[in-house]
């Protein structure tokens, strides 16, 4: 039986592949999509970690979480009297798996909207053809594919610390901790980035007595520090505890539950007992299984597909985007240089700007930025203006009852060019979007000073930082 011929296929169906796979068959292509993602039935269940494990679930517990804290902590500011407030851990797991479905089902109705054949099964390289590659899916039916391009989106998985392998028991990935049945009266995370806080922070939130413990000697040493300071002060107000410039030692992984010897950073032998623990140091590429040096696709030391700019491999016709190559391990990065791949195949001119995109960290106050932080800044020798606006001086925010944060504005000093946008508080996640917009059409402060903003919103706050870079603020 000869293998079928498509133009493009794309292995990894996570918001790299998909969002390809999607993109060239809208550009007259013969597209076909693989991914061995299973739901709990053995069905196909696209989306990649993003999805099924990842920015998806961890969403639905925290709006389940904060719902919950609101009505314990929150609702008698209202005048709304919630006694006895409880938590059906189970009902909420399950609302959680029901919005990972809707989303695979979702992807799975675009796919065949857009004409995409989709396997359901893990694809990796067998040989060079003439004029592309041949592709094998092992799934439940195994097939044979030949395509003349090929888009590699497979992703990445949970790194785990060296001798402490995850048994989604005891010791948890981001996958195990989407699946805690119980809540726990002492978890421990290692790593303070964004699956550790806002993990972290639905399980403090339920009841949990939760300890990040962190390498590194400061606080999210990626954001902007006088932001990371404010979000810093939110975090241990709100109990949850977290340790910097920790040296972990030994981890025993017992019957009754995890130990953690460590380092703190005053140099004292530490152990803390926990009955779960949660490991969030990063992810690595996932390459293994995919053949690559079947065709001498060229990885490199860590494991990722090596690409350049334009996410062209060291082979002909074979393309790679998302957390598989260099960059920010994003689903919008990897939806970026997805489209952008499926259009250069196409003969147009794809672009991704690295500069202008946002991240998030989805905890309670939300933490976004894009741009450069008033540390890079300084260590460039980039002459800049700053200003700030805090949410306590804004009307819709103390409607709210959330008052917490600031939106934080970086201006080129001479051209007031917009550098960095940087927010803790209310919201950030959606308002970041105007900041991104902005300096894509590289915008000037003066710019977003000069827009009307609806009375009473969030958004005023970014008016309002944008005012205070010519420290001109109307209502601070």
């Amino acid at each position: 039986m000869s293998a079928k011929q498509f133009d493009v296929i794309v292995i990894g169906g996570g918001p790299g592949g998909y969002i390809a796979a999607i993109r060239a068959a809208q550009l007259g292509m013969n597209v076909a999509c693989i991914d061995e993602w299973k739901n709990a039935q053995g069905g196909p269940a696209p989306g990649g970690t993003c999805t099924n494990v990842g920015c998806i679930p961890s969403k639905a517990l925290l709006q389940s979480s904060e719902h919950f804290d609101h009505a314990n902590h929150h609702f008698a500011d209202h005048g709304i009297s919630a006694k006895d407030v409880k938590m059906d851990i189970a009902k909420m797991l399950a609302r959680k798996d029901t919005v990972i479905k809707q989303n695979n089902d979702g992807i799975l109705y675009l796919l065949k909207k857009n004409k995409v054949s989709f396997f359901h099964g893990r694809g990796a390289f067998a040989k060079a053809v003439d004029g592309g590659y041949e592709i094998q899916v092992a799934g439940a039916a195994n097939e044979s594919l030949v395509g003349k391009q090929i888009i590699v989106a497979t992703g990445s998985n949970a790194r785990a610390l060296p001798g402490v392998p995850f048994d989604e028991k005891n010791v948890l990935s981001n996958d195990g901790a989407l699946r805690i049945g119980a809540v726990p009266k002492k978890l421990v995370l290692i790593g303070s980035g964004v699956i550790g806080l806002e993990m972290g922070s639905v399980w403090r939130r339920l009841g949990a007595d939760v300890t990040i413990l962190e390498g590194l000697p400061t606080f999210l040493g990626a954001v902007d520090e006088q932001i990371a300071k404010e979000a810093k002060k939110a975090f241990d107000k709100q109990g949850l505890k977290i340790e910097l410039g920790v040296k972990v030692g030994e981890i025993k992984n017992g019957a009754k539950g995890v130990s953690v010897a460590y380092t703190n950073a005053k140099g004292e032998a530490q152990t803390i007992d926990a009955d779960k623990l949660i490991v969030s140091i990063g992810r690595v590429p996932n390459t293994i299984g995919l053949n690559a040096e079947v065709v001498g696709l060229k990885l490199d030391e860590r494991g990722a597909i090596v690409v350049d700019g334009d996410c062209r491999t060291s082979l002909p016709g074979v393309w790679a985007v998302g957390d598989v190559v260099r960059g920010p391990m994003l689903a919008h990065k990897a939806e970026e240089e997805g489209v952008a791949v499926a259009e250069r195949i196409a003969g147009q001119h794809g672009h991704v700007n690295f500069n202008t995109i946002p991240w998030v960290i989805y905890t309670s106050p939300e933490i976004a930025w894009v741009g450069r932080t008033e540390q890079q800044l300084k260590a460039d020798g980039v002459k800049y203006k700053a200003g700030t606006f805090p949410f306590l001086a804004n009307g819709r925010a103390r409607a709210l009852g959330d008052t917490t944060g600031m939106v934080k504005f970086l201006a080129d000093a001479t051209t007031d060019e917009i550098l960095g946008v940087h927010i803790v508080g209310p919201m950030a996640s959606e308002l970041i979007a105007e900041a991104v917009v902005a300096m894509e059409f590289r915008a000037s402060a003066e710019d977003i000073a000069r827009i009307c903003h609806a009375h009473p919103s969030l958004s005023e706050a970014t008016k309002e930082a944008a005012l205070a870079v010519d420290k001109r603020t109307l209502n601070f």
